[in-house]
Order: C-alpha cells, then structure tokens, then sequence
C-alpha cells in the first residue's frame, strides 16, 4: 500500500516494485483512509510518504508497529528526518534501492503471472 499525498513512484518506480513482487494499492491520501484498508484488504507492506502531515504518518507507523507490519518512509527532498525508534529505510527512486527495499518488503518473490 502506498500512503501519499502526491505522486512520489514514479511510474517506472511503481513497476520496478511489480515486476519484485508487490501488488500496489493506492495512492491512499490520508492516513485514516489507510488504516481502513489495512483491516479490509491483505496488506503486506506500506509506503508512508513523509510529505504527508508528518504527525500522522508517525503515528500511522507507530500502529504498523503495533501490527508487526512492514513499512518504509518516503521522502523526497532533503535529508531524512525521521524520529529514533523508526526502523527500516528511507525510499529512493534510485534502481538498485528500489530493488533492494522491495526484497526486504516482499521477499525474494516474483509476482505470479
């Protein structure tokens, strides 16, 4: 699941992530919304972008916490200011990363054609 208020994939980032296994769903625009999903659809992993009000997107990622359920951090501009005791990665629409994120998210799976 993608939890942004713009377009941070890229399209050529969203089906890198396909082709590594990962059935997208969203954009989502707001946290709550999301969260709503989560109960109703399997949700393997979510993309939190941090342009979102950043309150939430913490807070969001505190209850994926709580699930036990994967998440990484988006941003794109600047350096990372994410608060100590989130764990995990930072996306970048760089190839190799985007690679390397999606095998940590999803495994080493294909998507079943």
């Amino acid at each position: 699941m993608i939890v942004e208020d713009g377009y941070f994939l890229s399209e050529k980032t969203s089906q890198k992530l396909r082709e590594l296994g990962a059935i997208l769903i969203g954009p989502v625009r707001k946290a709550e919304e999301a969260l709503e999903l989560i109960k109703s659809k399997k949700v393997d992993a979510v993309i939190l972008d941090l342009r979102l009000n950043a309150r939430l997107a913490f807070s969001m990622a505190e209850t994926l916490e709580r699930l036990k359920l994967p998440y990484i951090f988006a941003k794109g501009d600047g350096p990372p200011l994410v608060p100590a005791g989130f764990p995990g990665f930072i996306l970048c629409e760089k190839a190799a990363e985007i690679e390397h994120i999606a095998k940590a998210l999803f495994g080493r799976r294909k998507r079943k054609t």
